[in-house]
Order: structure tokens, then C-alpha cells, then sequence
């Protein structure tokens, strides 16, 4: 069953046939991410601002220094994510044709902040957890220190859509004649050789997230 948009600003309007609203795609995408953009007004101005993000549940996470712009602001208006990843490079036998295979999350809604000792932590865990799953058993965890300088926020994933495209090239009839080659590009991004600190316990490719080792 074809999930409806949930809200209008969340309807893919060009190339509708490309977005998805199920919880479960959105998740995935999600879910291969380290960094998400935020958009946001404060002021007179506008802003986009690049942080580290991840998931819990039907929740986006992110995290930063109480005092900082990012935070405050997010906490009293509306905001805008986005994740995009790029998948490959289409090439057409036409310009005009050339694309992108790429999956895209935008989540629009407002932050809240999560100030629960035990929920606060929960949280920060699951972010070391993304990025190194297992590697919160090993390391010193947060002091009461850290957690009070350090506010989470959470914006649930309930105002959200993805757009995907998954396939190969669509050129026009007139142009398959044309002696040029043509297909896709598949790009991934994947993890580079360990760079081990002086001292650091052998590396272990099981301390990076599944899909940059993949």
C-alpha cells in the first residue's frame, strides 16, 4: 500500500512517482547517514548549517554545546532536514539526460530537547553506537560534566518524505544511435585505511556501521 504524503509541505511535487512516505524507507536512509543539514531562520537571515545525526526509534537525533546558535534556535521554531546520499552517476547519450541515482530524506517540525538524565544518556550511546557499533562497552562514558555542557534534541520522524531514484538511463528514441557510452556509475562511500593512535588497541573492521564496510 502507497503511503500518503503526511503533511502538504512534505508532498513531492516534481517527479512525484519518486517519493516515499513509508516509516521504513525513510529509517534506512536514515540510517546511512552521519551528517544531516539543517535549515532554519534566525533573525533577519537564513541559515543551513551542517551536524552529526542518527536515529532512535521514529526519532532524529542530533547534539551540541548548550549555549550554541544551532540548538537554541531549534528548540523555539520550526526547522527543515535534509539527508541525501548519491548512488551513482547516470550518463545519458543526450546532456539533458544526464542524472543522478540518489536517496533523499527531508524531515520538516520543530526540535525538542531531551534533558532526562537516563534519556539524555540513552541517546548518546546510541550515537557512539551508530558510528562504531559495540564501541560503547569499550570507552570511558560521559561524566556529569559532559552531560551538562552537551544538549540532545530530538525531532520525531513523523513529518517526513524521501525521494529515490534507483535506475538507469532514459534516453529519447532519436538519441540510441548516438556512439557514445551510456549507463551508470555506481558510487558508494566506503571506509579508508585505520590511522591508529600511538598506544590504541588493534583496529577491527567490525568497529565501523555495516554500510561503510560493505
Amino acid at each position: 500500500m502507497q503511503h500518503p504524503a503526511p503533511s502538504l509541505r512534505t508532498r513531492v511535487r516534481r517527479k512525484p512517482q519518486r517519493g516515499h512516505y513509508d516509516p521504513a524507507t525513510i529509517a534506512a536512509i536514515v540510517d546511512t547517514a552521519l551528517i544531516c543539514q539543517i535549515a532554519f531562520n534566525q533573525g533577519d537571515s537564513v541559515h543551513c548549517l551542517p551536524t552529526a545525526c542518527w536515529r532512535v526509534g521514529d526519532a532524529l537525533y542530533i547534539h551540541g554545546a548548550n549555549n550554541s546558535r544551532l540548538t537554541q534556535t531549534l528548540l523555539d521554531s520550526d526547522c527543515s532536514v535534509c539527508i541525501a546520499h548519491v548512488d551513482g552517476l547516470v550518463m545519458a547519450r543526450s546532456a539533458f539526460h544526464h542524472s543522478m541515482n540518489f536517496r533523499s530524506v527531508v524531515i520538516y517540525g520543530r526540535f525538542v530537547a531531551v534533558d532526562a538524565p537516563d534519556e539524555k544518556k540513552a541517546a548518546l550511546t546510541a550515537f557512539v553506537e551508530h558510528v562504531s557499533p559495540g564501541r560503547a562497552a569499550l570507552v570511558r562514558p560521559p561524566s556529569d560534566a559532559e552531560l551538562a555542557g552537551t544538549a540532545v534534541l530530538r525531532l520525531a520522524l513523523d513529518e517526513a518524505a524521501a525521494k529515490i531514484r534507483n535506475w538507469g538511463v532514459e534516453d529519447d528514441a532519436a538519441d540510441l544511435d548516438i556512439a557514445v557510452w551510456a549507463g551508470v556509475v555506481p558510487l558508494r562511500q566506503v571506509a579508508g585505511q585505520p590511522e591508529s593512535d600511538a598506544g590504541a588497541a588493534e583496529f577491527t573492521p567490525a568497529a565501523l556501521p555495516e554500510w561503510l564496510i560493505s
